[in-house]
């Protein structure tokens, strides 16, 4: 910096301003100064040496608990990365994705993260990347949960809503069915009934969502055992419909469907359609977030904005707001033409 600011024919502290307060600095003395560091092959002040000076990175990290391109792929993902990028482009901050995958490195990946702040998109109860993030000291919040270690959730109440979709989902069944998210990060497909097992349903967002549908059963006057539970290994349509075309074709086919998601029911649309099953006559299906197909599918689902979601979780880990200073995030029931009843009881 001193050999550019000699050639430029100006102080030190002027050239540096040139870099990191550029309107302090006439518009033909910046380009006396770039013109010379141009000459002399500078390239402009290191950026991490540039964060060492401010005591800040400059970015905000996202740990998505998935491979990398789950943040493209999946809809619910992207949709509430764009609520984050938004906040981030009004600040003037970067993103930093930290993918994990459960690997020995997952916790050094996430200690080395150059940002300013955390948040952790929703992961298991058992996910040793919450204690790394909780260790940090860094401002940080945790989308949908696990809850605990201090750090703030954002979400919305997902046992209250699964009760509302799983009434209208279960209105005038005989032979339920949930296709559910993962339990836990072994993501094994199974089918099973009954209540969850905290111990081995470890990703809160399964396990709530299931104990609010098995409640809707309940109240209806079903029994546990009386709720199939077909658990899927991701969400993704092609897994939905398989598992559906799966409990079509067996010995004792569902009549209705409660999906985790909208691609899990998506494809049970599909495995219906392909199987000759008629929505809603012979088998009702609902979904979950109110996707932009699910408009067109004619499904019902239940409403929330991730988008916004995201972009409250961005204000806290960046300290512009308090976890306290916020209303729980909104949901609604969205009753379209794949359940047997437009209205809730």
């Amino acid at each position: 910096m001193r050999q550019v600011a000699d050639a430029a024919g100006v102080s030190v502290m002027t050239a540096s301003y040139v870099y990191s307060q550029p309107e302090r600095v006439a518009p033909a003395t910046a380009t006396k100064v770039r013109a010379a560091a141009k000459r002399l092959g500078y390239p402009g002040p290191h950026p991490g040496a540039r964060s060492l000076r401010q005591g800040r990175a400059g970015s905000l990290g996202v740990i998505i608990g998935e491979r990398l391109a789950y943040a493209f792929d999946d809809p619910q993902a992207a949709r509430f990365l764009a609520g984050v990028a938004d906040v981030c482009a009004d600040e003037g901050v970067g993103l930093t994705l930290v993918p994990t995958t459960g690997a020995p490195s997952d916790v050094q990946r996430v200690t080395e993260a150059v940002v300013d702040g955390f948040i952790v998109w929703t992961t298991s109860d058992d996910d040793p990347v919450i204690d790394a993030v909780a260790a940090s000291r860094l401002p940080a919040v945790v989308h949908a949960g696990p809850y605990g270690r201090g750090l703030p959730v954002v979400g919305i109440d997902d046992r209250t809503a699964a009760i509302a979709i799983g009434r209208l989902a279960f209105a005038g069944a005989a032979r339920p069915a949930l296709l559910s998210f993962p339990i836990n990060r072994d993501r094994q497909q199974i089918l099973c009934a009954g209540a969850p097992d905290p111990a081995v349903v470890t990703y809160p967002v399964t396990r709530r969502r299931w104990e609010g549908l098995l409640d809707a059963w309940l109240q209806g006057g079903g029994t546990p055992a009386g709720l199939r539970v077909a658990v899927c290994p991701d969400n993704a349509t092609a897994y939905g419909e398989a598992f559906a075309e799966e409990l079509f074709r067996g010995d004792d086919p569902p009549d209705a469907i409660a999906a985790m998601s909208d691609e899990l029911a998506l494809g049970a649309l599909r495995a219906a359609s392909m199987t000759g099953r008629i929505v809603p006559d012979a088998v009702a299906i609902t979904g979950w977030d109110d996707s932009d197909t699910a408009a067109f599918a004619g499904l019902t689902t239940l409403r929330q904005s991730l988008r916004d979601q995201g972009r409250r979780c961005a204000r806290i880990a960046l300290g512009r707001q308090q976890p306290a200073a916020q209303d729980p995030p909104d949901w609604q029931v969205i009753a379209r033409a794949s359940t047997r009843s437009p209205i809730l009881p």
